[in-house]
């Protein structure tokens, strides 16, 4: 089986190449509506096509059933307040799209798609701070209701999360990002890449980055190119024991990039 994580950037585009692609599912960020042309060729979990909160932004992620060999069943959202025990409490609607994995010869295991939105400080500090960490976090805690058991889950999650891994803009900012993979890893989903050599490394080395770091390239901005993108910020988690079981990679070669600022992260269930 093979999952696609993406952020395509609202682009109907990107939504058209996908299908020229090989893959089974696709867990998107910055989604919109899709096209008619490619609505009738793929399912896609219900919803409105906006995120939640101040200034709403008119896309969202979704989990798309790409191939009709696989079976999905996608786990209604619902806001925090209308929510019941064990159902899943989103904390900002768009933020995170869930479903269930059904393969006919193996155990069914959970699938999401992130995304880590932009936030502002509060007027009171008169800061004119954005961070995503915050975000995050709230993703964390909506993923926790599908920890029942310490070991034996069976979780893949993907996405956009606007963060950084193994650094930071400064001291500070490296051990906020930090925070998210030792709570990730502490409730048992391990972060699994994509990490080189599974992907190509940015070149020139970026000054920003640690010599020693395996990340690669995901992401690139309005002033940069496939070719000279600086920025890992899609990243994938798996629960312990499925973790051996996934080959995770950048398809962040200039000439596979896509029509999105962001590249495609390919992720294979042997």
């Amino acid at each position: 089986m093979k999952i696609i994580s993406w952020n395509i950037a609202q682009r109907d585009d990107a939504r058209r190449a996908l299908l020229d692609t090989d893959a089974d599912i696709a867990l998107l960020q910055e989604a919109t509506e899709p096209p008619a042309d490619v609505a009738s060729r793929v399912d896609v979990n219900p919803g409105p096509w906006c995120t939640a909160g101040t200034g709403k932004r008119p896309w969202r992620t979704a989990i798309v059933k790409v191939s009709q060999d696989v079976h999905l069943k996608w786990i209604e959202s619902k806001t925090i307040e209308n929510a019941n025990d064990g159902d899943l409490a989103v904390s900002r609607l768009g933020t995170l799209s869930v479903a269930i994995v059904k393969p006919e010869d193996t155990t069914p295991f959970i699938i999401a798609s992130m995304y880590g939105s932009w936030e502002r400080s509060h007027g009171s500090t008169g800061s004119s701070w954005i961070y995503a960490d915050g975000s995050v976090h709230r993703l964390i805690s909506d993923l926790s209701v599908f920890i029942g058991q310490q070991k034996k889950h069976r979780i893949l999650t993907a996405g956009d999360l606007n963060i950084l891994h193994g650094y930071g803009e400064t001291p500070y900012w490296a051990d906020r990002y930090k925070v998210i993979f030792t709570r990730m890893e502490t409730l048992g989903l391990k972060f699994v890449g994509p990490q080189a050599p599974a992907g190509r490394v940015a070149e020139p080395w970026p000054d920003e980055l640690p010599s020693s770091s395996k990340n690669v390239p995901t992401y690139h901005t309005n002033r940069q190119s496939p070719e000279t993108a600086t920025r890992q910020l899609d990243f994938v988690f798996s629960s312990n024991r499925f973790a051996e079981n996934l080959h995770v990679r950048a398809i962040n070669d200039p000439d596979l990039w896509g029509p999105s600022d962001h590249c495609r992260v390919e992720i294979e269930i042997e």
